[in-house]
């Protein structure tokens, strides 16, 4: 199975080539970041799709990092063969970095995300 590459919203086109599309684990990092970026609930007919991290932002920074872990959780839970293994959530001056580290069948991954006063 091959899964088109987003950044930032949009489609990334390979010149020539039309829209870039990624396999293996490529394919399985843009699965997770689509899921960690997409809110949760945007989309009516898929309620399962995305994440809840943009909350994060307006939580008591004191429960900020188990609360990622639980959205990190819910929101990869339908992926198969991929474990979260850790999540970790650093802070300063409004802004975070969550850092989820992952296991795809045997192979480990790692997805960052800038979590800031924004949102997720």
């Amino acid at each position: 199975m091959m899964e088109l590459i987003l950044r930032d919203g949009d489609y990334v086109w390979a010149e020539g080539q039309g829209l870039r599309t990624a396999e293996g684990a490529e394919e399985r990092l843009e699965r997770v970041l689509f899921q960690l970026t997409a809110r949760r609930g945007a989309f009516p007919l898929l309620p399962d799709v995305g994440s809840q991290l943009w909350r994060l932002t307006a939580s008591r920074s004191s429960r900020r990092e188990d609360l990622a872990r639980g959205y990190v959780a819910e929101a990869l839970a339908g992926e198969r063969d991929l474990e979260v293994e850790q999540v970790s959530l650093t802070e300063e001056d409004g802004h975070g970095r969550l850092t989820v580290r992952l296991t795809w069948n045997g192979e480990p991954l790692t997805v960052g995300l800038e979590i800031g006063a924004g949102g997720g």
